[in-house]
């Protein structure tokens, strides 16, 4: 197993627990486990109502969520349910909220409640809006504190977690496979790489197709102070704007109380590039020579353009908050850590927004995993076993 994030760790405590005895190691260049997307993501566990019914993320969402709320309730791991609210400005993305709704609905999502500006502001008092989409079911977690659970029921399952050891070579073995890796060469009789936003170079070294590659685009976030934080109980979305890939910012209460607002999606200038000052010049080499890349970005300028404005003026930033929290001020938002996104996008330039999880003899390899997989990650888990036994038998 390539990848301690929280997909990896998933996959690999549910193969202990499938072939209990059999041997499974987790390989991560990292010192700690959840140190990439798991460490940055904003801690939401989604109840599955944006995803097109039939899609990998809306089969496995539901049930990801149902399985991460029992690990959860095993472990001592806090998940607080302080619901969604999708918000609707205009009448124009009121027409939006319909389709939502009958997504959730096609998703089994059968709580989901359909609200006027009225009952909008009984929810949330201080938000501004016409009407919204109400997912009570929609929670929040620490999903560093659920990594690390699942690294310890690895070990307690006598599964081992290896870190500092990046992989720099895998080789294909007529009953296995040797994945070479800084701390020495390992022999396997099958390989899961869960790489993140290390998984377009992981796929590269199995000779993979490098459709699609990766490209990162950093998240950028502010934090309410304290008294602005107050203002907002849960969590409130905008409704999606189906002609840009992102969704836009928005309101994100976090499991210790704090509030981020964001994020601005910007793109960085290397895979790991969480600051701007982060430069990787063999990565933007590789961005820029992806024909994808290109494509993409000649289609969504304007978008760019708008999301680098955001990035650039906190003033521009706030007004696009204040949309949603009238009379916010600019010195109510406090610097907060960014994340990166791993955005795969195939060579016609088209954004792959599902779960993508490819076989290659005896390695399977997860191409992409964007939100939700993180609520996912234990049926994404229950699914790549399935696929691993298929493959095996």
């Amino acid at each position: 197993m390539v990848g301690a994030g929280i997909v990896g760790l998933a996959v690999a405590r549910q193969l202990l627990i499938e072939t209990p005895g059999e041997p499974v190691t987790v390989l991560d260049k990292e010192a700690e486990v959840a140190a990439h997307q798991t460490g940055h993501n904003s801690g939401v566990v989604h109840a599955g109502i944006y995803y097109p019914p039939g899609s990998l993320k809306a089969q496995l969402c539901r049930r990801g969520r149902d399985l991460l709320g029992d690990f959860c309730e095993a472990n001592g791991i806090r998940v607080d349910p302080v619901g969604k609210l999708v918000v609707a400005l205009n009448a124009a993305e009121k027409v939006g909220l319909a389709e939502i709704e009958r997504r959730a609905l096609a998703n089994q999502v059968s709580d989901v409640v359909m609200l006027d500006g009225h009952g909008l502001r009984r929810i949330e008092p201080e938000v501004a809006g016409i009407a919204a989409v109400h997912s009570p079911s929609t929670a929040i977690v620490d999903f560093v504190a659920v990594a690390r659970a699942l690294a310890a029921d690895i070990e307690t399952r006598c599964g081992t977690v290896r870190l500092n050891s990046e992989v720099v070579g895998v080789r294909q073995l007529p009953a296995g496979v040797a994945v070479v890796t800084t701390t020495g060469e390992l022999a396997a009789d099958r390989l899961v790489v869960c790489g993140g936003l290390q998984s377009a170079r992981l796929a590269a070294l199995i000779g993979g197709d490098p459709d699609p590659q990766i490209v990162p685009f950093r998240g950028e976030y502010f934090r309410l102070t304290p008294d602005a934080a107050a203002r907002v109980r849960g969590l409130v979305y905008p409704v999606p704007d189906p002609r840009y890939p992102f969704l836009g910012i928005h309101l994100t209460r976090r499991i210790d109380g704090q509030v981020d607002v964001g994020p601005n999606a910007v793109l960085a200038l290397a895979l790991e590039g969480y600051r701007r000052g982060s430069v990787s010049w063999t990565d933007v080499r590789a961005i820029a020579a992806w024909p994808g890349f290109r494509v993409m970005a000649r289609r969504n300028w304007r978008m760019g353009a708008r999301e680098m404005l955001g990035s650039l003026s906190k003033r521009h930033f706030t007004a696009q908050a204040r949309a949603y929290l009238p009379d916010l001020r600019p010195e109510q938002l406090m610097p907060a850590p960014a994340g990166v996104r791993a955005q795969a996008i195939r060579r016609d330039g088209g954004l792959v927004d599902d779960f993508w999880i490819t076989h290659h003899d005896r390695i399977t390899l997860v191409r992409n995993a964007p939100s939700p997989a993180a609520t996912s990650s234990l049926a994404i888990a229950e699914y790549i076993c399935a696929d691993v036994g298929r493959a095996s038998g």
